[in-house]
């Protein structure tokens, strides 16, 4: 990526580009200090009432206990305020790639991990299919690189697909060593499943419930490691960065402690964003509520490069709860996912006559990867005017449906679905974002001291779909490459120290002074906003799109995003000001206008973008799209970050 980073000194451009993707090789950060903390502060995990609609987990499952404790060999203790804590490493997001990065980093110095809300609520918790890797010697590398390569639509960068592909099988074989269980079969071995788009059985899974159980292992062991503190509800609003000879530095974050309502800063040498994706610019998501894609959208405030968003990747079987015999008493936050899994184990898609109609699409059927199935199930239901098709599994055998999905059989049967024996309603839903920050191949992003990994970033994997039960193994391998590059660069930073660094940006304010009544105005119209978005990216920017829907959401997009901020000043919110909802929405704008801006750029049909008035494969256009850093006095409140960027020393 060397040649995409070439002539950012001014970081004035705002364009998109094609390029060939290259890497870049991390450097030192510039003399600051760090003082570890004598005394350090976790907010409560407890229910209290948070501000600006700040959401309580959903998510029934055992708690993991969570100590704070005293940071080893502390030699630069100090008194401070809540409000500001120093680390070595932070990492926003408590998912797979953000757990395991913290436990090998922890070795090195001291780690914060920031997430918005519990610490198991993340998108790792909700995966049900599995981590994909060659464990069979039946299977190969080679084999596994070409049904990613082939799913993501040729588009993958063959060098990151050989590395994950490679280190992958090492990489769940800690898992297992550290706790993780999964499903082994009559022979001892483990079971490996089958899921569309590949060739051979190498999905290591625990039975429906695979992301659960890694998330379960790794918070163990986070819980274990003294030199790493958690730090619960807090949500992260803006990166903290700085510019040096035409270069930008990240130096931790601010965020909002949303049990005790306080801003808390968090400065450190080396920041981690392993935040998730943003499917919750849609309105049916299988993603958890916190997924309103906060790290893409403050790294591209931080003038970090974003790659591939015109790629959204649409699970194909969320469950229609309009199908159910019993109706959900409420809407759902998140759709629920019926795994890829299913249709692997046998599993076949009808429409309402019971007509089987993948073959029609595809030679592979219902194996066929997930763009695929996805559009087959989109035009049936457009075609026959009906809001669901069927996933039938009931011709297995009751046994082994009930071992091999048993939280969706559970789930069904809370709405009298008996999935044994009836097909599952299903619909698509949004699911994943195969573009983000753009990262190299240690995690490194333009931004020198930001690293990435999970579905927040854009490592060139998934090209232009994402292979069934790749995304838990990419954020396992980048999460473990990133370490090496983060440990350098702490060491770095340590010289000519200056602590006194952290006070130069100044605090975002909460609004208490605007009143309650105000407040509740804010709120409720932030909220009617969000809904708005939602449905104008369902309806403009969906499975199937056009230029002209394209540039009709563009237009609507800028109108809302206009409207919703005049209120907000109007009504006395100031630019400094934060609040969760607010910022929320501000991201949710900031994902939603880089998704359309992708879109428009790419002149072709390529795997998950599918657009009416270019449907074909360009071979010219077998190229990443890429947003660079836009002009700041150019942008939008959500598209500015809330500090002006410093210049460093």
């Amino acid at each position: 990526m060397a040649n995409l980073t070439s002539g950012f000194a001014s970081l004035q451009c705002t364009e998109v580009m094609h390029v060939e993707k290259g890497h870049m090789q991390a450097s030192g950060l510039p003399s600051l200090s760090f003082r570890r903390c004598s005394r350090l502060h976790i907010s409560r995990l407890g229910s209290m009432p948070r501000f600006m609609g700040a959401k309580s987990a959903t998510v029934s499952q055992q708690h993991v206990r969570h100590r704070v404790s005293a940071i080893r060999a502390s030699t630069l203790s100090f008194s401070q305020d809540d409000s500001t804590k120093y680390f070595d490493f932070v990492v926003i997001g408590s998912g797979v790639a953000g757990l395991r990065y913290a436990l090998e980093v922890s070795k090195h110095g001291s780690v914060a991990i920031i997430t918005k809300a519990e610490p198991y609520e993340s998108n790792t918790n909700y995966a049900q299919g599995g981590v994909s890797a060659v464990l069979c010697p039946l299977d190969s590398v080679e084999s596994h690189m070409k049904d990613t390569i082939v799913a993501g639509a040729y588009l993958c960068d063959e060098e990151t697909v050989r590395v994950v592909c490679t280190e992958g099988p090492e990489r769940v074989k800690e898992l297992i060593a550290m706790g993780a269980s999964f499903d082994h079969g009559e022979d001892g071995r483990l079971h490996l499943a089958r899921e569309g788009g590949h060739s051979h059985n190498r999905i290591v899974h625990s039975a429906d419930m695979t992301g659960r159980e890694i998330e379960r292992a790794l918070l163990q062991a986070v819980d274990n490691d003294d030199n790493i503190s958690l730090f619960g509800h807090h949500f992260a609003i803006d990166l903290l960065t700085c510019q040096k000879n035409g270069e930008i530095y990240c130096y931790g974050v601010d965020s909002i402690d949303t049990e005790t309502q306080m801003v808390v800063r968090f400065i450190s040498k080396v920041t981690l964003l392993a935040s998730g994706g943003a499917g919750h610019i849609y309105p049916t998501t299988t993603n958890p509520p916190v997924a309103t894609g906060d790290g893409i959208a403050m790294s591209h405030r931080a003038q970090a490069v974003i790659s591939n968003m015109e790629f959204v990747q649409f699970h194909p079987t969320a469950l229609s709860d309009e199908g159910l015999p019993i109706k959900p008493n409420k809407i759902r936050e998140n759709a629920f996912l019926i795994t890829e899994a299913v249709r692997g184990d046998g599993g076949i898609l009808y429409n309402r006559s019971l007509e089987r109609f993948m073959p029609l699409y595809d030679d592979r059927a219902e194996l066929a990867p997930r763009d695929v199935v996805a559009r087959s199930i989109d035009d049936q239901l457009k075609k026959r005017g009906e809001k669901y098709v069927l996933l039938d599994i009931s011709h297995r055998p009751r046994e082994k449906i009930l071992a091999h999905f048993p939280n969706i059989a559970a789930e069904c049967l809370r709405y009298g679905l008996d999935i044994t024996r009836q097909p599952i309603p299903v619909v698509p839903a949004a699911h994943y974002m195969c573009g983000g920050v753009r990262a190299g191949l240690q995690g490194e992003t333009n931004v020198k001291g930001l690293y990435v990994a999970g579905e927040v970033a854009c490592t060139g994997l998934h090209g232009a779909n994402r292979l069934a039960s790749n995304s838990l193994l990419e954020a396992l391998v980048f999460a473990r490459r990133a370490v090496q590059p983060s440990i350098d660069h702490m060491v770095d930073a340590d010289a000519d120290a200056d602590h006194s660094f952290a006070a130069k940006w100044a605090r975002p304010m909460l609004p208490w002074s605007l009143g309650d009544s105000v407040l509740s105005d804010i709120i409720k119209r932030t909220k009617q906003t969000r809904m708005e978005l939602q449905s104008v990216m369902w309806e403009y920017v969906g499975i199937v799109r056009s230029t002209g829907r394209l540039k009709k959401a563009e237009w609507k997009i800028g109108d809302l995003e206009s409207e919703w901020e005049d209120f907000l000043f109007r009504r006395g919110w100031k630019p400094t000001m934060v609040g969760m909802e607010a910022c929320e929405m501000r991201n949710l704008f900031c994902c939603a206008k880089l998704v359309v801006k992708s879109a428009l750029a790419r002149r072709e049909s390529r795997g998950l973008h599918f657009t009416e008035d270019f449907p074909y494969l360009e071979e010219s256009k077998r190229k990443p799209t890429v947003l660079f850093p836009a002009a700041i006095q150019e942008l939008t409140w959500s598209s500015k970050p809330l500090q002006r960027q410093l210049q460093c020393k």
